[in-house]
């Protein structure tokens, strides 16, 4: 069996795979702080949970942009699963064109999205990505990355305003029955809900000016369900695009 890893900012994804079939799919707390050994543990129980040895598994490949975490993940690797990990970066075939001025500052989250949104939808595509920070990234026809755009994640708004004001409480995110608050809860979920759902269709619009109006767009990432629901250009939500891109990537280097 496949371990595909995908350490973000704020959760590790982690996804256990049977040939391309997705079996088994969890997510743990990024913590910079923790040991290998700790990982490791959470990692053995997570198996365990679901009847799985770790014998299992055979081969384990990992993205991260969690630089600290990486060599933990791949040590543990080795210790745990008796393999070397395949790490996305340089010198790693991934069968899509990097067509940006410095290729290696595109997260590998991005890559492997993109990756798998190209195989699901095909191009041009633009592929959403609702974590910490959200990720707009713009495919071709020809399945090229070329681009995209980054902007605050909508839970990061939501603490800026809690830890910058005085005032201003820490919220639930979530879509407010009307527009006009008329609490101040009710009004700043109006405003980081109807205007993140305004950023997403902004943007859209704008890269679809420069890679063509037929363009697909498919999303991924913690609240895509509920921001994929509001923008009607968001043809498909797939919650598990990134571990799915890692499983193509991991196929393309055998």
């Amino acid at each position: 069996m496949l371990l595909a890893l995908d350490i973000g900012n704020t959760t590790v994804a982690i996804g256990l795979f049977k040939d391309k079939t997705l079996t088994h799919h969890w997510r743990v707390r990024s913590d910079r702080d923790k040991t290998g050994d700790e990982y490791g543990i959470i990692l053995r129980n997570l198996l365990a949970s679901d009847g799985r040895d770790p014998a299992a598994v055979k081969a384990v490949i990992i993205s991260s942009v969690v630089p600290p975490l990486t060599p933990i993940f791949q040590t543990l690797s080795q210790d745990l699963f008796r393999v070397k990990a395949l790490v996305v970066g340089p010198g790693l075939r991934t069968g899509m064109p990097i067509l940006y001025e410095a290729p290696l500052e595109v997260g590998a989250d991005r890559v492997a999205a993109a990756v798998a949104a190209y195989e699901k939808i095909g191009g041009p595509c633009i592929v959403l990505d609702f974590g910490t920070a959200t990720t707009f990234d713009a495919v071709s026809a020809k399945g090229e990355y070329l681009g995209g755009a980054i902007a605050p994640g909508i839970q990061i708004s939501a603490e800026a305003l809690y830890l910058k004001t005085a005032k201003l409480p820490r919220i639930e995110i979530k879509k407010p029955t009307k527009a006009v608050g008329k609490t101040t809860v009710a009004s700043m979920q109006s405003g980081l809900y109807f205007g993140y759902v305004g950023l997403v269709r902004n943007i859209i619009g704008e890269i679809r000016k420069e890679l063509g109006a037929e363009a697909k767009v498919i999303a991924t990432g913690g609240f895509g369900d509920q921001i994929s629901a509001e923008v009607k250009a968001i043809t498909a939500y797939e919650p598990n695009l990134v571990l799915e891109g890692l499983r193509i990537i991991y196929e393309r280097n055998r």
